[in-house]
């Protein structure tokens, strides 16, 4: 049986109902959230065992959100307790030329304290084929930067597939270093790379010529990112597979979504237009998800990963909160040209 580890953040999400503006609002909702976590509970809804690594407080809220992962059936044995708290983010949900807001009060929080030899990498990975981290475990702190590469190294050592999500976050790099000082590093033992339109740039200076994120009208032509995954091969050429997901913004309720990859030879997905968006966070968590899916079900077949992805992240466009709780035959229905929405009876 094939397992997949992730680690990095898990935390509060306090969101805006509707629409409403946080000044306006007078209620939160209340979920959990986070892109390693994310990925997590996404493969666990596609029936791959998976365990979730973090450290979180000794307290209810923390207890809390342990119950909700493992309603989801993510593993949890391994998270560590102590430090202080639980991270919060605040979401107000945009809406047409309005766009979204995240507020983020995660100063603190229990996995920013981590540092190497807190966890036994070793033990964690013994039973995994397949380890998973972002950029933005390595934004939170030094100690979780440090502690992010340990793991990395032993899973190189131990010949498991290590893949990240680049996921650029420049509001959190504020402990005095930069993501270009950090990230090559951590990088260089990746064997699968994940970016959207802008975290090559953002991170390693690569880019499309002339690619404005901001002006796409919703349209984004994939084959320019093309030598945007060759470079990033050429810089770390441990890596055997970098994908780009592309977002065309038409507006905050209307995008088009899909992705390229590059390995062997240059591969689209198709290209979906989600014109009603319920909530667009963890997106781009919900195609890594599936293509690491893709890869343990039909590792022969990267095109079929790359449509798996595609179409799970799709429909991660339509369910609210963080988790995509879709299942493999809604995403293979997804991807056979079922889009109506016809009532299932």
């Amino acid at each position: 049986m094939q397992k997949v580890i992730t680690f990095g953040e898990v935390m509060l999400r306090l969101a805006t109902p509707e629409y409403a503006r946080f000044i306006q609002s007078n209620n939160l909702n209340a979920t959990f959230g986070g892109g390693e976590a994310n990925v997590a509970v996404s493969l666990a809804n596609y029936d791959i065992p998976v365990d979730f690594v973090t450290r979180l407080p000794e307290n209810d809220i923390a207890d809390w959100c342990v119950s909700d992962l493992r309603k989801h059936n993510v593993g949890t044995n391994r998270i560590l307790r102590g430090g202080e708290r639980v991270g919060i983010y605040f979401l107000e949900t945009g809406a047409v030329a309005r766009p979204s807001k995240v507020v983020y009060d995660r100063a603190n929080s229990s996995i920013s304290s981590v540092k190497p030899g807190m966890f036994n990498w070793r033990e964690i990975l013994k039973d995994a084929t397949w380890f998973h981290w972002t950029g933005i475990t390595p934004a939170i702190s030094q100690g979780a930067a440090d502690t992010c590469l340990e793991a990395i190294k032993t899973a190189n050592e131990m010949g498991i597939t290590v893949s990240t999500d680049l996921n650029y976050r420049n509001n959190l790099w504020n402990y005095g270093k930069t993501a270009s000082e950090v990230m090559p590093e951590l990088v260089e033992g990746c064997d699968v790379i994940l970016g959207n339109e802008e975290d090559a740039e953002k991170v390693f200076g690569i880019k499309p010529e002339g690619f404005d994120s901001h002006k796409t009208v919703g349209e984004i032509d994939a084959t320019e990112f093309e030598s945007v995954c060759k470079q990033l091969m050429k810089i770390f050429p441990r890596a055997k597979k970098v994908i780009i997901t592309l977002r065309g913004s038409i507006n905050a309720n209307h995008n088009t979504w899909g992705g390229c990859l590059y390995s062997d030879k240059f591969y689209q997905s198709q290209r979906y237009d989600i014109t009603h968006i319920v909530d667009r966070v963890g997106g781009g968590d919900s195609f890594m998800a599936g293509f690491i899916y893709g890869q343990l079900t039909y590792p022969n077949d990267d095109q079929k990963a790359l449509d798996f992805a595609a179409a799970a992240s799709c429909l991660k466009h339509t369910i609210y909160g963080d988790f995509n709780l879709s299942s493999v035959k809604d995403v293979e229905n997804l991807m056979k040209g079922d889009e109506s929405g016809r009532v299932v009876r």
